[in-house]
């Protein structure tokens, strides 16, 4: 049999704004690649007028997705499918991702609706009266700070928020969103009778009724107690009234939620033992797409580096994110991102290595491990984590100095980079133990000096990996194992066939006696910097 996946990449932040899409991906019982399509929203649904797959209106704050735009995407895509002669009666389970943190209102009786959807017209003419809320708010949103800081108030503060649902209150997270619609069009909250998330909404179409929403991307709500993994009370109460009503009990993302809806046995030919698993957030199911396992790291090195985590102990901070693991209902997995990626290496490249990446990486090669000491903090635009702007240089004695030569430069720019990224891994609860692997993706993961400089700075061994789409294959994978979890088959097991990452550096036997002291001095001078950046900014 085949497992299909249906991954809802509409606003990936991987990609650039052309592609904003809506893909699948099948494969089958041995891994292998069977179909893949995809339907380009701006391109292929001109009517809906977006620009990069979202309207971004006039405060420059308030970003949005036509609903409908999606559901006709997933007729589109189906049909597509259906002239190609997929067969659609080998599937046997299919799962999806959607972007985290977008939120889609259901209108009062669209559960009745979805559950006499007829076979013989398109999903789009079928729930055009379905939402109460037509453009739905996505994660590019910035325009909800006053419920942001009012949730943060109402519990307590920034931490404590974030030791509860597993980060600080954010702008784009759902929970903050569902408050400002309330407060703002009170209204049209009232003729809501159910709130998903984009990844549930896409489940909800597929199952014929409303799709509980996974743990794993519920974490990304600033709503979930990701401890207990149930809705926070005290969240709740501070976000609107009724919402635990209108969210649904969560559930774990292993879940077989059930069957496929008759509408999709009888339009497309679907098996009518098609099994629905959970559907995830993009982030969890790049996760799975990894194959990242206990203590494995994975470190995107693009435009904007991102990390990911696999944790058992947590430790939520003001910066990053925590969210239950959508692989192992038992633990958890961390999201970090820094703004300062591929640009300020190759900022650091043209200024001291001729615009040359051979004279780049020759510098890593003849500059010692710890370059004597010398440590270089190198935020070009306003950072994420920690949030600080600028250059600052320091020497062996911990002294800020004003320059360093270009070699020292060189290797100060790549070292504080991934010093920063243990870091912060570490303060979320990681920590380097035997058997740690250090997964490399991105543009600059082609580099072996730059890649030797991360291995010896996490004193664990790298292998790179081609996450082209990670999302939409960790999806289908979820899929295949939703369909074999019940005879105890693990998700690691499952994914021995899968092509294995190659491994490309292995550390210096010096370098734990090097970088470990070096990350407690890295994580002592950024406090220094960030203070000096507040008292600064301080009238």
């Amino acid at each position: 049999m085949t497992s299909v996946i249906y991954s809802w990449i509409c606003i990936s932040k991987q990609t650039a704004l052309s592609n904003h899409r809506l893909k699948v991906v099948t494969i089958d019982e041995d891994l292998n690649l069977v179909h893949q399509d995809r339907v380009h929203f701006d391109s292929e649904l001109p009517e809906f007028r977006t620009n990069g797959g979202v309207h971004l209106h006039a405060d420059r704050l308030t970003v949005t997705s036509p609903v409908l735009m999606w559901v006709k995407a997933l007729d589109l895509l189906l049909d597509k499918m259906k002239r190609a002669e997929f067969n659609f009666s080998q599937v046997s389970a299919l799962s999806g991702s959607g972007q985290q943190h977008g939120s889609v209102y259901w209108r009062r009786g669209a559960s009745a609706t979805l559950d006499q959807l007829d076979p013989n017209q398109n999903l789009h003419n079928l729930l055009q009266d379905s939402f109460s809320v037509a453009d739905s708010p996505v994660w590019m949103d910035s325009s909800s700070s006053r419920q942001c800081a009012a949730l943060q108030a109402a519990v307590g503060g920034a931490r404590l928020l974030a030791e509860i649902s597993g980060s600080r209150a954010y702008e784009r997270f759902t929970g903050n969103q569902i408050a400002k619609l309330q407060q703002s069009f009170p209204d049209q909250y009232q003729d809501t009778e159910r709130i998903s998330l984009v990844s549930s909404f896409a489940a909800s179409l597929f199952l014929g009724g409303y799709a509980a929403i996974d743990y794993s991307d519920g974490s990304g709500m600033n709503l979930l107690d990701i401890r207990t993994r149930t809705w926070s009370k005290v969240l709740l109460e501070a976000t609107a009234p009724h919402l635990e009503q209108l969210l649904g009990a969560p559930v774990p993302s292993t879940s077989v939620l059930g069957l496929v809806s008759s509408y999709f046995v009888q339009r497309y030919g679907f098996s009518e033992s098609c099994r629905v698993v959970a559907f995830t957030g993009d982030n969890p199911a790049s996760l799975a797409g990894m194959k990242l396992q206990e203590g494995n790291i994975t470190v995107s090195l693009g435009t904007s580096d991102t990390v990911f985590l696999w944790l058992q102990q947590p430790r939520p901070a003001l910066e990053g994110h925590v969210f239950c693991n959508p692989i192992d209902p038992e633990d958890y997995m961390a999201l970090l991102c820094f703004k300062n990626g591929s640009l300020t290496r190759e900022r650091v490249r043209d200024k001291c290595a001729g615009g040359s990446w051979e004279v780049f990486s020759a510098a890593l090669r003849d500059t010692p491990l710890g370059n004597k000491g010398n440590i270089g903090f190198y935020f070009d635009t306003m950072e994420i984590t920690p949030p600080v702007m600028g250059v600052h240089r320091f020497d062996s004695d911990d002294t800020e100095v004003s320059w360093f030569s270009p070699e020292v430069e060189v290797r100060a720019v790549v070292e504080g980079q991934f010093l920063s990224r243990r870091v912060h891994a570490e303060r979320l609860g990681y920590s380097v133990v035997p058997g740690t692997r250090v997964l490399a993706t991105g543009g600059a993961s082609s580099n072996r000096e730059i890649l030797q400089v991360l291995s010896d700075t996490f004193n664990a061994p790298v292998y790179t990996i081609d996450l082209s789409d990670s999302a939409c294959l960790g999806s289908a994978y979820r899929a295949l194992h939703g369909s074999v979890a019940e005879f105890g088959v693990s998700f690691s097991d499952m994914l021995k066939k899968a092509p294995e990452p190659q491994l490309v550096a292995n550390p210096h036997p010096a370098a734990q006696e090097v970088y470990d002291p070096m990350v407690k001095r890295y994580s002592r001078l950024e406090d220094t910097v960030l203070q000096k950046s507040r008292t600064q900014t301080t009238p």
